[in-house]
């Protein structure tokens, strides 16, 4: 029984997120159960050939060793314009126990280089020919339009904003529910060009951080088209489409540059935004500090913003199978995720001590985080 009780607990939360999607769905009798029920079982087939098919580990291998290559191939950029501070030799023997790391010039830097390739990659037509070949697949799987496979196979790959660049022509003519699918895709994936901070992040917390990251944002793909078909259930002809590349480059130097350029601004909102969140979470703990908690009946309690977070979220974490002794801890993660961003949360999870979560509440906790749904993506 006991062996039984974290899958039922599993399939318990399931069922609560299909139900609460349904009970806030705008016309609950016009949801298509059969295309809902397609996407869960195309999540549950991805992620188990991820796991057991030899033939899809083993390329997930490959891009997990090629990503590699990308964040050591940024380390030589970054060693020679910073020096030390970017990842080249110290000139001096550092003292026992002292993290050399920095974090903005050796770990953000990639976003810059994965941006460039990114580019190049639609420069030679390889990054549409991905989305074409993926998005078909999606598009019969899943039961939806041709401009909304296109779109989900780009989430893969691209951001919130790069993504529905590629059906821009369409977008006009998308239903409400394909809209609010396309959304919702936006926010449960994540982008190609942050995966390797991500995993950069999570190196020593976990075992090939990348290669989950990787399929998490892979199936999530299809745990958004059926929560977004449950809110929102489409209810008029899907829309075709095909991809229409949004980039006009005259060269392949071109596209590097204007991919690096794109970066750069990426680079530095990331830098900007981390040291606002921070501070800010300072300040509000600040301020919690000196609230009379007592008045309450909390006592001589010393109240922070993540320790609110965890009560809030505990039930949550648990029904995504998190024990309830680690919800809580669990619950302050998706908390700051929500509430601030996801690398925050990450760099929360990778300061949490081994006695707190277990191993696989850590991996539940790296799939749950993973992607873009935090308040300040709505604007």
């Amino acid at each position: 029984m006991n062996a039984l009780a974290p899958i039922l607990q599993a399939l318990c939360g399931l069922c609560s997120f299909v139900v609460l999607a349904w009970c806030v769905s705008e016309q609950p009798s016009a949801v298509r159960w059969r295309a809902v029920g397609l996407a869960l079982m195309a999540q549950a087939g991805l992620a188990l050939a991820t796991m057991h098919v030899g033939i899809v580990r083993s390329a997930f291998m490959v891009l997990s060793r090629g990503i590699g290559q990308i964040k050591l191939a940024t380390q030589a950029g970054t060693s020679f314009v910073f020096g030390y501070v970017g990842g080249a030799d110290l000139p001096f023997s550092p003292v026992a126990g002292a993290n050399t790391f920095v974090f903005a010039l050796q770990a953000l830097p990639t976003v810059m280089v994965v941006s460039a390739l990114a580019m190049l990659g639609f420069h030679l037509r390889i990054l549409p020919t991905l989305v074409r070949g993926s998005s078909w697949i999606l598009s019969r799987t899943l039961n939806i339009g041709g401009a909304l496979g296109v779109c989900a196979a780009a989430k893969v790959f691209l951001g919130q904003t790069e993504a529905p660049l590629l059906i821009r022509p369409y977008i006009g003519k998308l239903t409400r529910s394909e809209l609010f699918t396309v959304m919702t895709l936006g926010m449960a994936t994540t982008s190609a060009s942050v995966m390797v901070i991500y995993a950069t992040i999570l190196q020593g917390t976990l075992a090939d951080p990348i290669s989950h990251i990787l399929t998490a944002s892979i199936i999530s793909v299809p745990a958004a088209v059926a929560i977004s078909r449950l809110m929102v259930p489409q209810t008029g002809p899907d829309t075709e489409g095909d991809v229409i590349s949004p980039y006009n480059f005259t060269g392949a130097m071109e596209a590097v540059a204007n991919g690096a350029t794109d970066g750069m601004k990426l680079f530095l909102n990331i830098i900007a935004m981390l040291i606002v969140m921070l501070a800010l979470v300072f300040l509000s703990n600040a301020v919690l500090a000196v609230l009379p908690w007592q008045w309450v009946g909390l006592g001589d309690t010393t109240m922070s913003l993540q320790q609110i977070l965890g009560w809030v979220m505990a039930p949550v974490a648990w029904l995504m199978g998190v024990p309830w002794a680690e919800a809580q801890v669990a619950g302050k993660l998706l908390g700051v995720k929500l509430a601030l961003n996801e690398v925050m949360a990450f760099i929360e999870l990778s300061r949490v001590a081994d006695a707190q979560l277990s191993g696989t509440t850590r991996l539940i906790m790296l799939y749950a985080l993973c992607g873009f749904a935090n308040f300040a993506s709505i604007g």
